[in-house]
């Protein structure tokens, strides 16, 4: 790709692109010109530019910088590699008509597009002619040419004073640089405001800017202006001698340099028959384009509704909008100019200034200071007709002020906020700018604040984990158990408890609903510190590491199921595992290999809700969540789900993720189900892993009128990009297409919100039993770019991650937080952002439906049936009916304890007799792995297991905790002492397989049966049991079912019973 020079000596592009011709190679060109390349992923445009100087494009706003190293290579912006590029060569006109650029070396372009970026001139005082400003001695403080010919006049040794006019921030950047300058011993200042800095800091700030220069034995003169610049003639030229001031006085000096301002370097689009306004720039739409069409300009040169700015700031902003809509506008809305934000934060003179926001909100009249308020609340409200009474004090401004004034330490700081202290509107800084970019982000963000005022200047108690140190020993921790905190801490101080299982055996915490389980483990880790024990972070008692240690060694040795990795890395070697490391080994091993995770090497691996791909529910029937993307689904679509659930006779329910719920459907009518669903041409929805749940979204540009992004396109492409994707723990995303965030995209482990610059990125929120609000990550991405950073930051937690973290405390938990997760992901600090692009690329390429696969396997399908022996169906609880619907009937608040012993049953053990249930076939017995199935026996439900170099057992299918026949479901693991035992996969209560005692909660206990292959067939399965009429008495279905009536006489949990008493049962009044 090049051009190439034409009979007329026109430059022609040879290429297929699109030319983008940029005039001026100043900072806002160079930045145009990287966000373009950085933007332009399709390869779009081809890019040409010349600047007049003889050097490249180099910082500006580092000029005082040369001074010191006085190498304008060390300024460069970016290296010229990647673009043509021509050095001292401007362009002295358009042709507009016929796109063509001409410039001063008689060279002519050909564009598509052209960019003026042409910057600005310094401006001079209105006494000082064009003539006068070329003696000797005076200076402009601009450019490289002006800083060399500044060093080049104070090394002749004839300048004793040197003087600045002009006390802004280019001012005192002059002053500085010359203050510097050993040849030069004095430096003055003369600025014609009352204080210096007078555009960025009201009086008092400017005062202490003041006493700190004057402090360094600078001379500030303020609040008066020169009239005349003074000169002599010497050796046939004039010199420049000093200031006439507007009081008659002189200030004598050998050097001036004026830095007044600037003026927009227009000229070029003048003489083009370009629009310019009249008090100077090139008139620009929002879009940033000229009167000529396909004529742009930004930075310095340009004016937008009037304004032109010199600070770099803006430009860049120009240079963003530009590049992001000629490159991004196919899912998101073009960009559009707004009022820039004109925070600025120097070292003036040594001094650390800054100013951000309104800075100086709280000068103006109150109609103004009202309209600044308005826009800090962007909820409707009802037009409202405010009188204002200018005679009000202070205290009734719509706007107050925090100042902090430490002269003994030289800072300064006025923070302005709205009068109810809920919005920062913008602030002064001196001395401590620590704060300057949180604060810009605050007020950028146009948000509520979360604390008081005074935190922003004074601070805030720092905090830490949260161990309950606060709490009072007799704080309940665990609502479903009653559990205390000083329950915990004895446990561990008095009773020798040195593991969380051993805690949750003795007290029983977190084996209800386990929302309480992050303070539990915190306060347990705290009391054990304080007992002076050694606290790990090993995934269980059968793997001595972390997960995300155990997921790199997986990884690293490729390592390929859990038979594999316990004889690799397992404490002891032939271990069966637990509850624990079994489901986070199948994780592991979904999220490296993507295999089907009903393969039977994967199958007892994994939770009741992965194992049948569905989440099970407290009777023991499952749910049915079809993935509805973004929630966007057709008509049909919905109707072919309303079929569905009728024909099955399912409870149905709307998610706060904006899908559909079927409940109650029978494991054994799940293959079915889905079958019908996938012809319908819905997919699993995942909701019964720790997987991708949902991407939610508002309607953005589709429909909204407020909308400025595509977030339901964007939503579908994330839903369906990480659909299936196995985690640490669940996960979901919300994508707002404006900053009114209805998609609550804030509340999500990621959340994309767009802007009118691109879409702001946020991690780490999540809702639960410990709500977390999602932290900004990466401001203004293009909608190009979106996508990848949200790959990384998934593939980097699922590396990293302890077993079921959230993202929230992931990141909590994270050396470093926030700011080491940007510089991993956003920076590649690690060097491993090629590796987290091929984990996320393998999990995306190699996605399989997992329900699809299932209804097409008969072996899998095989495994759904409830029972094994017989067609026969039990229901698994009485239904009621409620609102239209049936549902389970509730459980009682607590049902007495239950222990099954065979000295219960009429016959004894003795005479029980083997009795052939089922064939091998049905158990599909495996080397790699338990399997486990139900069978029927007269009226009572039995599990029975095989495990590898263990053999057969069996157990009653009921577990007493809840009543549920789900035992067969639960995954097989191995207490400390050897022992097998299921896990019931409702509430964890695990029970050994011979014997049946409860491991963890002492008042319950199992029936166990003893079974082995038939001796005189190998091909069948054979138990030892009573009679079944004795079983029966004992165990049967009907017997144990929950029912409503038995639940409400056994008492209900409180949240079960609601009763709303009208004003006449209470007199108005509601206690509780």
């Amino acid at each position: 790709m090049a051009t190439t020079t034409d009979d007329s000596g026109k430059y022609v592009y040879s290429g297929d692109r699109e030319v983008i011709f940029i005039g001026g190679l100043g900072m806002v060109g160079i930045a145009f010109i990287e966000k373009l390349l950085n933007l332009d992923a399709e390869k779009k445009y081809f890019l040409v530019t010349c600047g007049e100087e003889q050097h490249f494009a180099y910082n500006r706003v580092g000029l005082t910088e040369y001074f010191a190293h006085r190498n304008v290579e060390d300024l460069y912006l970016n290296p010229p590699s990647c673009f043509r590029y021509f050095l001292g060569e401007s362009v002295t006109s358009i042709s507009p008509k016929d796109h063509l650029v001409h410039t001063s070396k008689g060279h002519v372009f050909k564009y598509d597009k052209c960019v003026l970026a042409t910057g600005s001139h310094a401006s001079l005082p209105p006494y000082v002619t064009p003539e006068q400003a070329s003696l000797r001695g005076v200076f402009v403080y601009r450019n490289i040419a002006d800083l060399d010919g500044i060093i080049s006049y104070a090394e002749t040794g004839v300048v004793q004073k040197a003087v600045v006019v002009g006390g802004g921030l280019l001012g005192l950047e002059a002053a500085k640089a010359v203050y510097d300058l050993p040849s030069i011993p004095e430096v003055a200042i003369i600025h014609r405001q009352g204080h210096l800095l007078s555009r960025q800091l009201d009086a008092s700030a400017g005062e202490m800017v003041l006493r700190k220069i004057q402090a360094m034995g600078v001379q500030v003169l303020t609040s008066c202006s020169p009239v005349e610049q003074l000169s002599r003639p010497e050796e046939g030229a004039d010199v420049f001698t000093g200031l006439k001031l507007s009081d008659g006085s002189i200030i004598h000096a050998d050097m001036v340099i004026y830095a007044i301002g600037i003026k927009p370097r227009d000229e070029i689009a003048r003489a083009s028959g370009i629009e310019c306004s009249p008090a100077g720039g090139i008139i620009v739409r929002d879009d940033l384009q000229t009167s000529a069409k396909d004529v742009y300009a930004i930075g310095e040169c340009a004016s937008w509704k009037g304004n032109t700015y010199g600070l770099i700031g803006p430009g860049i902003e120009m240079a963003d909008i530009l590049s992001f809509n000629l490159t991004q506008t196919n899912s998101h809305a073009p960009r559009k100019m707004n009022a820039p934000d004109l925070s600025t934060k120097l070292k003036l003179m040594g001094i650390d200034v800054a100013s951000f926001g309104d800075y100086f909100a709280d000068t103006k009249s109150i109609d103004a200071q009202i309209q600044v308020v308005e826009k800090f609340n962007d909820k409707a409200k009802p037009a409202v007709e405010i009188a204002i009474d200018e005679s009000k004090s202070n205290s009734d401004k719509p706007i107050k002020c925090l100042v902090y004034n430490d002269p003994f330490g030289s800072t300064y700081k006025k923070y302005i906020f709205t009068a109810d202290g809920k919005y920062l509107l913008g602030g002064q800084m001196i001395g401590d700018v620590a704060d300057y970019v949180k604060l810009v982000a605050i007020v950028k963000k146009k948000k509520a604040l979360e604390v008081p005022p005074s935190e922003l200047i004074v601070g805030a108690k720092r905090g830490g984990e949260d161990d309950g140190k606060d709490l009072d020993d007799d704080a309940q921790v665990c609502s479903c158990h009653g559990v205390e905190k000083g329950r915990i801490a004895q446990c561990v101080r008095d009773e020798g408890c040195t593991t969380l299982a051993d805690v949750k055996k003795k007290t029983k915490a977190g084996t209800g609903c386990g929302g309480c389980m992050p303070l539990v483990t915190s306060i347990f880790n705290a009391e054990m510190k304080k007992a002076g024990h050694k606290v790990n972070n090993y995934l269980c008692p059968h793997f001595a590491m972390s997960r995300a240690d155990l997921f790199a060694v997986v990884r690293v040795k490729k390592l390929r199921d859990f038979t594999e990795i316990m004889g690799t890395l397992g404490v002891n070697k032939d271990s069966l595992g637990c509850e624990i490391c079994k489901p986070a080994i199948g994780s592991i091993l979904s999220s490296l290999y993507s295999e089907h995770i009903m393969t039977p090497s994967h199958h007892q691996n994994q939770d009741t809700n992965d194992r049948f791909l569905g989440n099970i529910q407290r009777n023991g029937t499952f749910s049915v969540v079809p993935r509805i993307a973004a929630g966007e689904v057709t008509p049909d679509g919905l109707i072919a789900i309303g079929q569905v659930a009728k024909k099955y006779g399912l409870y149905t329910k709307i998610t706060g993720g904006q899908r559909i719920d079927l409940f109650g459907a029978r494991k054994d009518d799940l293959p079915d189900i889905w079958e019908e669903l996938n012809s319908a041409g819905f997919e699993s929805g995942h909701a019964y892993g720790k997987a991708l749940r949902t991407v939610k979204s508002c309607v953005g540009t589709t429909w909204c009128r407020y909308g400025v992004g595509d977030s339901v396109g964007l939503a579908v492409q994330l839903e369906n990009r990480y659909r299936g994707v196995r985690s640490p723990h669940k996960f979901k995303g919300g994508i707002s297409g404006c900053v009114r965030e209805c998609a609550e995209a804030q509340s999500k482990d990621f959340g994309v919100i767009a802007t009118d610059k691109g879409w702001n990125i946020f991690v780490g929120g999540n809702g639960g039993a410990t709500p977390r609000h999602a932290e900004l990550f990466a401001r203004d991405v293009p909608p190009t770019q979106v996508i990848r950073i949200i790959d990384r930051y998934l593939a980097y937690y699922i590396m990293t991650a302890d077993r079921l973290q959230r993202t929230a405390r992931w990141i909590e938990n994270m050396d470093g937080g926030i700011e080491k997760l940007r510089r991993v992901i956003l920076q590649d600090e690690l060097g491993i952002c090629a590796e987290l692009d091929a984990l996320m690329d393998n999990l995306v390429n190699t996605y399989q439906d997992e329900w699809a696969q299932a209804v097409k396997d008969p072996a899998k399908r095989k495994q759904f049936k409830q029972f094994v022996n017989t067609e026969e169906r039990r229901p698994q609880s009485e239904m009621v009916t409620e609102r239209g619907q049936q549902r389970p009937a509730d459980w009682a608040k607590d049902y007495p304890p239950a222990k099954f012993t065979g000295d219960q049953l009429k016959t004894p053990t003795s005479d029980w007799v083997w009795v052939t249930m089922l064939s091998k076939d049905d158990m599909v017995p495996s080397d790699t792995g338990t399997t486990s199935v139900a069978v029927k026996y007269g009226e009572t439900q039995l599990a029975v297991f095989h495990v590898p170099k263990r053999g057969y057992f069996a157990t009653q299918q009921m577990c007493p905790h809840r009543r549920a026949f789900v035992l067969d479901h639960g995954i097989i693991g191995e207490s400390p002492q050897g022992a097998p035992y299921v896990s019931c996969p409702i509430h964890k209560r695990n029970y050994t397989l011979t014997g049946g005692a409860c491991l963890n909660d002492v008042d319950y206990q199992i029936l166990t049966f003893e079974a082995r292959e038939n001796p005189d067939n190998s091909s069948e399965i054979q138990l030892r049991l009573p009679p079944k009429e004795d079983l029966d008495a004992v165990l049967a279905t009907e017997k144990w079912m929950v029912r409503q009536a038995e639940s409400e006489a056994l008492g209900l949990n409180a949240a079960t019973q609601v009763e709303i008493v009208g004003a006449a049962g209470c007199g108005g009044n509601l206690d509780w």
